[in-house]
C-alpha cells in the first residue's frame, strides 16, 4: 500500500465560501462579506477599491453563499457517507468575535462550531481547522487598518486562545492562515489591506504579513501550551514556477517567483527570516520593525507541518512578450506543453509530485495537501445528477503523482482534502458556476436556486478511492 493506513483523505472548504448566515448568531461583518461579483470584485479584494460596506449597486455572493450554516448537517452526514477521515473548515472571526477586540466571544457563535464538529466525529471525521481563512473583521479595518497594524496579534491570540480552549478534545489539526502568501496579490481579501492614495503598497504587504507570521507562531506557542496533542501547520498557495526556456534568465526570475511564496513558509517552518528576504527589504526600502520578541518568537515555535494548495504549476520569462493565461490570480505566462481549464488554470499533475518533493526537500516536514481540484461548468440533468468524468479524471492523475511522492521520492505525506469537496462560492471570480464539487448544489451566479444538495458521478468513484485507501483509481 503506498498511504499508511491513517492517511486523511478528505475536502475542504471555506466558511466565507460556503457558511452564508452573515448577519446571524451574533456573527459581524467581514471582509470577505463585501468582496462582490463581477467587474469589481479584483479591485476590491486588490485594496485598490475601498468598499467596507454593501451597497445596492452589486451582488455579495459569500452573504448567502451554499447556507451551510442551516444545511451543515446534511452537509457532512454526505461527507461521511464518501468516508471521509477528515474534513478541513475554516472559521469565521467575526463569528466568535464580531468585531474583533472585544475581549468575551461570541457565545452563539462557538457552539455552532462545536455542534458541527461534533457532527463531524459523529461520522470519524476529524476536524482539520483553519482560523483564518482570509476573514478579518470590518472593524479591525476601519479602526486600524487590518493586519498593517500589530495591534492585531493581540486580537488573534485572544481568539486563538478561546478556540484552543474551548475546543480541546474536539479539534487536533490546524492551520493559522490560509494561503498567506495571497497577501502579495489579493491584500484585501487576504488581509483586510485597504490602500490609501500614494502608499507605499509594497511596504504595507510585507509589514502585515511579518504581523501574520509572527501571530501564527504565537498561535502555535499557545497551541502546544493548552494540548500538548494539538498539531498546527502554515499554508501555501503552491505551485512550482518553470522556466519558460532554458535561458538562464528564465531560470533566475522562476527562482525569484518561487522565493516569493516560499518566503512566507520559511519563516514559519525554520523560524527566522532568509537572507534573501533581508536583502528584499534593502533594495525596496521596506522597513519592518522586527523587534527581539519577534525573532525569538518565530525561532521558538516553528509549525508541526506544512500544508498547501495546488491547482496548477506556473510558468515564467523575463521576455515581457511571452503570452501570460487569463484567469488565475497568481500571473503565469501559458506553457505550451499543458492544457488548461475553462478558466485558464494550466493543468499538470506531474507539477504536484514536483511541488511535493521540492517542499519536502526544503522543509523536510510533514505535508498535507489541503486543496487540489478542477474549477469547471456542470451540467446537471434533471435530478442533479452530474456526468463529471473530466473532474474524476484531473483528481486521478493527481492522485496518481502524489502517489509516486510518497512511495518512490519518499515524502512524509499527512493527507488530502481536494477543494470544495461541495459546490461553493470561486474566491477568485465569486462565481458559482466554477464548480469544484463531488457534490452538486442548485445555486446560480445570480443567487438564484433551491440549494437542493445531489451526488456528482464524482461522489461514487471518490468514496471508491477513500475506501481502497487510494489503491483503486478507476
Amino acid at each position: 500500500m503506498s498511504f499508511p493506513e491513517n492517511f486523511l483523505w478528505g475536502g475542504a472548504t471555506a466558511a466565507n465560501q460556503c457558511e452564508g448566515a452573515y448577519q446571524e448568531g451574533g456573527r459581524g461583518l467581514a471582509n470577505v462579506d463585501v468582496c462582490p461579483q463581477g467587474k469589481d470584485r479584483f479591485p476590491v479584494a486588490t485594496g485598490r477599491m475601498k468598499m467596507l460596506r454593501p451597497d445596492d449597486g452589486h451582488y455579495y455572493p459569500a452573504m448567502e453563499a451554499i447556507d451551510m450554516y442551516h444545511h451543515y448537517k446534511e452537509d457532512i452526514a454526505m461527507f461521511g457517507e464518501m468516508g471521509f477521515k477528515t474534513y478541513r473548515l475554516s472559521i469565521a472571526w467575526s463569528r466568535i468575535f464580531p468585531k474583533g477586540d472585544e475581549t468575551e466571544a461570541n457565545e452563539e457563535g462557538l457552539r455552532f462550531y462545536e455542534d458541527l464538529f461534533r457532527e463531524c466525529h459523529k461520522y470519524g471525521i476529524e476536524p482539520l481547522v483553519t482560523i483564518t481563512h482570509f476573514d478579518c473583521p470590518i472593524h479591525l479595518i476601519e479602526e486600524y487598518g487590518g493586519w498593517k497594524n500589530r495591534k492585531l496579534i493581540e486580537f488573534y491570540k485572544n481568539l486563538v486562545t478561546v478556540l484552543f480552549t474551548r475546543y480541546k478534545g474536539l479539534v487536533r489539526y490546524w492551520l493559522t492562515f490560509n494561503e498567506i502568501n495571497m497577501i502579495l496579490h489579493m491584500p484585501f481579501m487576504g488581509a483586510g489591506l485597504v490602500f490609501e492614495e500614494g502608499e507605499d503598497e509594497k511596504q504595507a504587504e510585507y509589514l502585515a504579513a511579518h504581523h501574520e507570521l509572527v501571530a501564527s507562531a504565537e498561535a502555535t506557542r499557545i497551541a502546544h501550551e493548552i494540548d500538548p496533542e494539538n498539531k498546527v501547520g502554515c499554508m501555501l498557495a503552491a505551485g512550482m514556477t518553470y522556466p519558460y526556456t532554458c535561458a538562464p534568465e528564465d531560470v533566475w526570475k522562476a527562482q525569484q517567483k518561487d522565493r516569493e511564496n516560499f518566503f512566507f513558509i520559511d519563516v514559519q517552518a525554520r523560524g527566522y527570516y532568509p537572507s534573501y528576504a533581508k536583502k528584499l527589504f534593502e533594495r525596496e526600502n521596506i522597513t519592518i520593525d522586527i523587534t527581539p520578541e519577534d525573532e525569538k518568537v518565530l525561532r521558538e515555535n516553528t509549525v508541526d507541518f506544512v500544508s498547501f494548495s495546488y491547482y496548477s504549476s506556473r510558468c515564467t520569462s523575463a521576455d515581457e512578450s511571452v503570452a501570460s493565461t487569463d484567469g488565475n490570480v497568481f500571473a503565469t505566462v501559458k506553457n505550451p506543453y499543458l492544457k488548461a481549464s475553462e478558466w485558464g488554470w494550466q493543468i499538470d499533475p506531474l507539477g504536484l509530485r514536483i511541488t511535493l518533493n521540492a517542499l519536502y526537500d526544503r522543509y523536510q516536514k510533514p505535508l498535507f495537501i489541503v486543496e487540489n481540484g478542477l474549477g469547471a461548468v456542470d451540467t446537471p440533468d434533471e435530478n442533479g445528477y452530474v456526468e463529471d468524468d473530466y473532474r474524476i479524471d484531473y483528481l486521478r492523475e493527481h492522485i496518481k503523482a502524489m502517489k509516486a511522492a510518497v512511495e518512490e521520492d519518499g515524502v512524509d505525506l499527512m493527507g488530502y482534502t481536494p477543494w470544495g469537496c461541495i459546490d461553493l462560492v470561486s474566491a477568485s471570480t465569486g462565481e458559482m458556476k466554477k464548480r469544484y464539487g463531488f457534490i452538486y448544489v442548485d445555486k446560480d451566479n445570480d443567487g438564484n436556486g433551491t440549494l437542493k444538495r445531489s451526488r456528482k458521478k464524482s461522489f461514487y468513484w471518490y468514496k471508491k478511492v477513500i475506501e481502497s485507501n487510494g489503491e483503486d483509481l478507476e
